[in-house]
């Protein structure tokens, strides 16, 4: 999942005007224009820094290839960012940080919304689908240091040097590559765990997605990255998902244009990978890809909480295909709740099927127990 956002109450609006609901003067966000049809076309967002940094992007994209439309963008805060002591995988809410977002969508208070991916569960809401998968982001996962660890790295610590993490998946990997290191929750947005970090004592560092560090400017604070070699990644991180209606053929074919082919194709595998295993933040998942030369690579893994008990294996499938006029009954079918028009059909099953047939491998040596057990003892925590 990723990083919650502060905490606010309601829904706030951004528009040219000075009226209610009016959320400041931040330079962040841009202001609304003219619409489609005498109206502003309103993305949805949650409240975090982050996410409207986020959401600036896309629609910055937006403006590019539609400078005839005008955006107005709304922010609301979700149950994820309200509940700020608890353990992201204790909460057992599959949409943390989505659901008011779907149901501003639902009512069509909003006509789009921008999740990070990895917060977007593998099954969406019916009449909701992914319209577009921006570019993505490095993937991985960064080390943040105290001030007095400035130029260490996780090998260098001294013994029993505790760092915060509220990923299960990060602890898991983590533990085992450095049994002389403790891990414990922190939760909050980016700036508040920063904040932890540096006016405390209580971690040695802390472990976050380098992409929301580099999106916030922050690539300074990064001590060292994980390479998958040391951590695989969550399903989605550092990729933005633009979710819509998927009825709504004019926003549709708007946001369509934001696709990264080859980030689809990734994450599109991850997320089968991830569907398959009937994970999420209460277990332990954790993925790598790569796509190369027509040929996409999936590396996945499960662990126990611990680290102590895995399983992991690379699968690869071609996704080298034409793209064939597939205009017809079969031009929004969607998969693991992305509908990608621009892709052609072939490579998007193909890499769902690559995300299928290894979750099923590691399925077959024994996953369903190690993620059972994870679950439960999570759940007794």
């Amino acid at each position: 999942m990723a990083e919650p956002g502060a905490a606010a109450v309601g829904l706030g609006r951004v528009d040219s005007g000075g009226g209610a609901g009016r959320v400041g003067a931040d330079p962040l966000l841009p202001q609304e224009e003219n619409g489609v049809d005498g109206r502003a076309i309103r993305v949805g967002t949650r409240r975090s820094q982050l996410a409207r940094i986020q959401t600036n992007s896309v629609v910055t994209m937006l403006r590019e290839l539609y400078p005839d439309l005008h955006f107005e963008i709304v922010a609301m805060s979700t149950t994820g960012d309200k509940i700020l002591d608890t353990a992201l995988s204790k909460i057992g809410e599959k949409s943390l940080f989505t659901k008011e977002l779907e149901n501003a969508l639902e009512r069509n208070e909003v006509d789009l919304v921008v999740h990070s991916l990895k917060d977007l569960p593998t099954s969406l809401p019916p009449g909701f689908t992914i319209g577009a998968v921006c570019k993505r982001e490095n993937p991985l996962d960064a080390v943040v240091f105290h001030p007095k660890n400035c130029g260490k790295t996780l090998s260098l610590l001294p013994e029993k040097s505790v760092i915060g993490t509220s990923s299960l998946r990060r602890a898991a990997q983590l533990k085992k590559k450095f049994p002389h290191l403790e891990f414990r929750d922190i939760r909050g947005n980016l700036n508040t765990r920063l904040k932890k970090l540096d006016e405390k004592e209580d971690f040695s560092a802390i472990i976050l997605a380098a992409a929301g560090l580099k999106r916030m400017g922050w690539e300074n604070r990064i001590g060292q990255v994980l390479s998958p070699e040391d951590c695989l990644y969550a399903v989605g991180q550092g990729a933005l998902a633009v979710e819509v209606r998927a009825k709504d053929q004019e926003i549709l074919n708007m946001v369509s244009a934001l696709h990264d082919a080859d980030t689809v194709l990734c994450c599109i595998a991850e997320r089968a990978f991830m569907k398959r295993l009937e994970g999420g933040c209460s277990v332990p998942v954790a993925v790598n890809t790569l796509l190369k030369d027509g040929q996409l690579y999936l590396t996945g893994a499960v662990y126990s909480l611990d680290g102590s008990d895995s399983l992991k294996e690379t699968m690869q499938t071609s996704v080298n295909y034409p793209h064939q006029n597939e205009d017809g009954p079969n031009d929004d079918v969607q998969h693991v709740g992305i509908t990608a028009r621009n892709v052609p059909g072939q490579a998007l099953e193909a890499a769902e099927n690559l995300g299928v047939e290894l979750a099923s491998l590691l399925l077959s040596k024994g996953a369903k127990h190690i993620l059972s057990v994870a679950r439960q003892l999570n759940d007794a925590r």
